[in-house]
């Protein structure tokens, strides 16, 4: 026995010679690198400035593994050794015809997961036909403003077999009742349908403001997806909580981090408040998270984001199922990084970026185009994209090893870092009320805008290199692309099937099925059945919208500076 005591009080004086020796080394070091020159840059990622040396000091030393509790080298034991993320080219554009053609297109290339990118009316809550659509029909993404159009973007594809995601956010309800009530017409059981809705209002009003109702009244109806689709469609993801567009305004890496994981908990909370077990609809909660230029951030901060989420949802909301412990997520690289100069340099900024996102353990992944800055992708510049991922997967060796960054000085110590710093973000969101009284007040969109700003005033200070932009810029003419224009032909062919199908419905079933979900919304009743019932008597998208609007109002964003 003594000689084991003495054995470890020896094993404690070694370790602290070693760290002894390991810090004085590190000082002697500082002490020459400091005498030599610096480049005439600052050494920052979003917001921290980088130390030019990471040791074993900077760590803190932690044996985990992929697949286990808290999931901060992946959520799967086997990594992409087991299964490759699911690659997806974000797609959408003119009429559901148009862009059926496209999906079919992708499909045959070898991507393996679709996902629809929606015109800005249909974002909104408007039809094709209603006048303020005019001049945006599928400009920006596929107008769809009934059934008739879901079934027609997915004619010939079987949805009991293709995992879709759609990036809709307010009237994202109803988009979801169209694609069940499509999956029944293709005689798909609703609990065989996989896939995601977007549906994170939160960060609407934060950041993109593609809304329809008031916070309140938006929040019921994303609980009511939960509770509905926990029975009816159980491999369904009712939410993916967005960090993406909350980067792309303007925030820091540690502020999408802090600010989308506190937008998920208050989720939760709001599903907890209505009596749901949180077992019973965290497993199906997702991600969406930006990947940005700063390669070694990127990765720290998706190892962050699986560590947080599983802490907070065992520790602070008492979930028991593992399954509710663990942040899957999808990931797409920073469209706010593309340039309009020098397009073909967007190509390697977006394979740099993929890479930090399968570095960083994503389980989906979209991959920008070239030209998506000018306008809507071409078919070549999608397929390039798609090509990127494909490297990326097949020819680099990057999947064989899972987690290959962890143990790395600066990514350990990085990661530990993001951690604190959306800790910090979490007391000051506390302080204030939480994510809703934030929202609000304005609290939230002012520190994404001074973020903005700041970034802004780096780039113009050239205190920030954007290669094409402030820097390297070519006094030869820039290469001509060709550019996918979408002309008036699909608003009017819009406006026509519209029309034809207005006038093949059952009108009076229409306003029967309007006039209950009206009193369901007025009630404490779930909405979900009322708006499928909508949905499968050929109500349109603002049909719905606006019997919901007239019992909860419509969002005016509170004035702020």
């Amino acid at each position: 026995m003594m000689a084991s005591v003495q054995d470890f009080e020896q094993a404690v004086r070694d370790r602290d010679e070693e760290i002894a020796r390991l810090r004085a080394e590190v000082e002697a070091w500082r002490r020459r690198f400091d005498k030599g020159g610096k480049r005439d840059i600052a050494f920052v990622n979003s917001e921290r400035e980088v130390e030019p040396l990471y040791t074993a000091l900077d760590t803190q030393p932690d044996v985990e593994v992929p697949g286990a509790f808290p999931f901060t080298r992946g959520i799967h034991p086997t990594g992409y050794r087991g299964k490759l993320w699911t690659m997806r080219q974000f797609a959408g554009f003119g009429t559901a015809r148009e862009t059926n053609e496209r999906y079919k297109f992708l499909l045959s290339q070898g991507q393996t997961g679709l996902s629809v990118a929606f015109d800005f009316p249909t974002l909104m809550g408007y039809d094709s036909d209603h006048p303020r659509s005019e001049g945006e029909v599928g400009k920006c993404g596929v107008a769809i403003s009934s059934l008739a159009d879901m079934e027609e973007l997915f004619a010939g594809i079987p949805l009991g077999q293709v995992s879709t995601s759609m990036t809709i956010n307010g009237p994202a309800i109803i988009l979801f009742c169209f694609y069940c009530a499509a999956a029944e017409k293709q005689g798909v059981p609703l609990e065989q349908i996989q896939g995601t809705v977007q549906n994170d209002i939160l960060k609407e009003y934060m950041a993109q403001h593609a809304w329809c109702f008031p916070i309140e009244p938006a929040l019921r109806l994303i609980v009511d997806m939960f509770e509905w689709c926990a029975t009816h469609t159980p491999k369904w993801n009712t939410i993916s909580i967005s960090g993406y567009h909350i980067r792309e305004a303007g925030a820091t890496a540690a502020q999408e981090l802090a600010f989308t994981l506190a937008d998920g908990f208050t989720y939760v909370e709001r599903g907890i408040a209505r009596g749901l077990d949180v077992d019973d609809f965290a497993p199906r909660l997702s991600f969406f998270w930006d990947i940005h230029n700063d390669f070694f951030e990127e990765v720290a901060k998706l190892r962050a984001a699986r560590r947080i989420w599983a802490r907070h949802m065992k520790e602070r909301y008492g979930a028991r199922d593992p399954r509710s412990w663990v942040m899957r997520f999808h990931s797409q690289t920073a469209g706010v990084t593309l340039t309009a100069q020098q397009p073909m340099n967007n190509i390697v900024r977006v394979a740099y970026q993929a890479l930090a996102a399968v570095l960083g353990g994503t389980q989906s992944l979209h991959t920008n185009s070239m030209d998506e800055t000018l306008a809507l992708p071409t078919e070549h510049s999608v397929e390039v994209a798609l090509r990127t991922q494909q490297v990326l997967a097949y020819e680099t060796g990057v999947p064989n090893v899972i987690d290959p960054l962890g143990g790395s000085y600066y990514v350990e110590a990085l990661t530990d870092q993001l951690e604190r710093e959306a800790e910090d973000l979490f007391r000051q969101i506390d302080e204030i009320g939480g994510v809703v009284p934030g929202l609000e007040t304005g609290w939230l969109q002012r520190k994404i805008n001074e973020s903005a700003a700041r970034q802004q005033w780096e780039i113009e200070q050239h205190r920030k290199v954007i290669v094409g932009v402030n820097d390297f810029v070519s006094d030869e003419q820039e290469l001509q692309i060709p550019l996918l224009r979408i002309g008036q032909e699909a608003e009017e062919e819009q406006r026509a099937k519209m029309a034809a199908m207005r006038a093949g419905r059952d009108d009076a079933l229409v306003r029967q099925r309007l006039d209950r979900l009206r009193e369901a919304a007025r009630g404490s009743d779930n909405v979900v059945p009322f708006i499928l019932d909508c949905a499968r008597a050929y109500c349109t998208l603002y049909e719905i919208r606006a019997a919901l609007e007239s019992v909860f109002g419509a969002y005016r964003e509170p004035v702020f500076f």
